[in-house]
């Protein structure tokens, strides 16, 4: 016996925030996929780097901080363990370079563009090239 499910309703979309408003860094930002403009995976948005909202004798301004970066990088140890992960083990993504900034934060660049996947890029031309078969593309 086969049940039949109810057609499914066209949701609409979910509203996202335009532009220069106010947004929820845990809700809208943190742990989004981050893919490149041919939507080839790049990392996740681990952190944001924020201007620091301060004029120049370092008071606060009644504007709100801006995101000037997403931070990408190796972040589960210091979730697991706490602390603040090194500065070097994160990658800076400039807002430029981030086109759509949706389910998935969509980039401008392609993914061999970042310094973020340099060390793939080592590991694939020097190591993997080299493995028997390992040149060619499994597609």
């Amino acid at each position: 016996m086969r049940l039949h499910r109810p057609p499914r309703t066209s949701l609409p979309d979910a509203p996202y925030p335009e532009a220069d408003c106010l947004l929820d860094a845990r809700l809208h930002a943190l742990d989004r996929q981050i893919v490149d403009v041919d939507g080839r995976p790049v990392g996740v948005v681990d952190d944001l780097e924020l201007d620091d909202a301060l004029d120049e004798n370092d008071v606060p301004t009644s504007r709100s901080p801006r995101v000037v970066a997403l931070l990408t990088g190796n972040t589960l140890p210091s979730r697991i363990f706490g602390g603040q992960p090194p500065t070097s083990r994160l990658t800076r993504i400039d807002m430029s370079d981030v086109g759509d900034f949706a389910i998935a934060v969509r980039l401008t660049r392609h993914h061999d563009e970042l310094d973020r996947t340099w060390a793939e890029r080592w590991v694939r031309d020097q190591l993997i090239r080299r493995i028997p078969g390992g040149s060619h593309d499994p597609r």
